[in-house]
């Protein structure tokens, strides 16, 4: 089928799915949204994973049918051709520079609460953390999915452990009735709390290591969406019921306070390694995604140096590649100490993006009510690349130069292909779609920030994807080991 071995089950990919939703969010994003609608998120995951469902059944439907290393830029060759093929691939890994660096910054974070570490000390935490996961990639797909499998099981752990200890039942759980949500509040929290679902784009890319594909990738899709949605509401009601957030409270310290108020500042160890191992499930199989999309479009040539496999039928070549841009980025961002909060606001419209052309695949290749599903989901791409703002320009800019500046691929792939025109009219079509809604909604966005009194909302949506693990924890740390 595609060279890469198969040899992922049923439970495996819902731990690869659900850590990769949780990842550096579980710790922090629940509080912010409690910052920002208060009893209202309890109401705003459940609604929140109704929206996803259209975008995720998607994702599983094209998954089964056409299981591929490429993922979402697999899904639009075949729709659309090979050139926006490679463009929604490129899109993809322009992510590298940006994203994976935050994410080992918040990662390491977690060895600066526990121990103390800066500098250099933290820098090679980050690049220790890259040589784990080249350990774990080059065992193969299944070693990530145990090892995921087994941080899944601790998370869920830690949120039983918390509900158990802190005496939380069902009846004291404070949900709004109908009638008394405020939709404001309900629409800040779910605008902060759709970053969590990011992670499907990913896990497309695995589904050809699937010993079924067509059986086990939709559920493992699925049954992982609704795991770990169920975790972060199940934290959301914990940072409700001890009352652990608030303006004046790091929104990544609610969880690591509530460990120390139940089980003592000894405890607090258990919850900054359970953070690192969340952080690194997440980073792990971003990174694993990248090599797999790598050695899929260096297919066109067999005999290059990223499209060969090991002998264990594994992309070490472009796992190596990948990991190496890694760290050439790791080095840089360090010695010339650029801050990453601004730039992983810009990454977000890519993912978005990418979520959209998978829609309009979707559109293309599904029939019947599936179809109606991925036009649903391509409306809410739209909806959502408006809530991003003008920010969402980043993404339309590098779509449109690399759709531009890409050189064109002499040896054709095979596939359903349209002609370059139909390519460019859609492409145009989602261009005009895009541009309407952004510039309609950042206006309504402008004024509205510039007429808000209240700072939650602001505050949330600035810190929603990075969190700020490092500083925060490591405060919280020092402040019960004085007590």
């Amino acid at each position: 089928m595609s060279g890469l071995k198969q040899e992922l089950g049923l439970a495996q990919g819902i731990g690869l799915l659900s850590t990769s939703l949780l990842g550096t969010g579980v710790f922090a994003v629940p509080a912010l949204a409690a910052l920002v609608a208060g009893n209202n998120s309890l109401w705003a995951w459940p609604i929140l994973i109704i929206l996803v469902f259209p975008i995720a059944i998607v994702f599983a439907i094209l998954g089964r049918h056409y299981p591929s290393a490429g993922g979402v830029a697999h899904f639009v060759g075949m729709a659309f051709g090979s050139r926006l093929e490679r463009v929604t691939g490129w899109l993809f890994l322009s992510v590298i520079p940006v994203g994976l660096p935050a994410a080992l910054q918040i990662a390491a974070g977690f060895g600066q609460a526990m121990f103390g570490w800066h500098s250099w000390q933290l820098l090679l935490a980050e690049l220790g953390t890259l040589a784990l996961v080249w350990y774990i990639g080059t065992r193969g797909a299944s070693s990530s999915a145990n090892l995921q499998t087994v941080i899944a099981g601790l998370i869920v752990a830690l949120i039983v452990a918390i509900w158990w200890a802190g005496d939380i039942k069902p009846a004291s759980i404070p949900f709004p009735a109908p009638g008394n949500i405020e939709l404001t509040g309900l629409f800040a929290a779910l605008s902060v709390m759709f970053w969590c679902f990011v992670g499907l784009e990913a896990f497309a890319h695995l589904a050809s290591e699937f010993k079924n594909p067509e059986r086990d990738f939709p559920r493992a899709l699925m049954i992982g969406l609704l795991l770990a949605g169920l975790v972060y509401w199940g934290c959301t009601v914990v940072v409700l019921h001890f009352d652990a957030y608030g303006e004046q409270m790091a929104a990544a310290a609610s969880l690591p306070k509530i460990v120390v108020q139940l089980f003592g500042v000894g405890a607090l160890w258990i919850a900054c390694v359970i953070g690192y191992l969340a952080c690194f499930a997440s980073l792990n199989i971003y990174i694993q995604s990248f090599a797999r999309l790598v050695w899929s479009q260096a297919q066109h040539n067999p005999d290059h140096y990223l499209a060969r496999l090991s002998s264990r039928h594994i992309p070490n070549n472009a796992l190596n590649a990948v990991l190496g841009c890694c760290v050439v980025s790791t080095l840089v961002i360090h010695a010339l100490e650029i801050n990453l909060d601004a730039l992983i606001i810009y990454a977000n419209g890519i993912f978005i993006m990418i979520y959209l052309l998978c829609m309009l695949a979707g559109c293309k290749l599904l029939q019947g009510r599936y179809r109606l599903l991925a036009v649903v989901g391509g409306l809410l791409c739209v909806l959502l690349l408006a809530m991003v703002g003008w920010k969402s320009l980043y993404a339309l800019i590098m779509l449109a130069g690399l759709w531009l500046f890409l050189p064109k691929r002499k040896t054709p792939e095979n596939g359903i292909t349209t002609s370059s025109g139909v390519s460019t009219l859609i492409l145009a079509i989602v261009f005009m779609i895009k541009a309407v809604a952004v510039i309609i909604l950042s206006l309504v966005l402008t004024i509205k920030s510039i007429t808000a009194t209240g700072p939650g909302a602001k505050t949330a949506a600035w810190h929603a994807r990075k969190a700020q693990m490092r500083h925060q924890l490591h405060c919280q740390m020092l402040l019960h080991r004085r007590q």
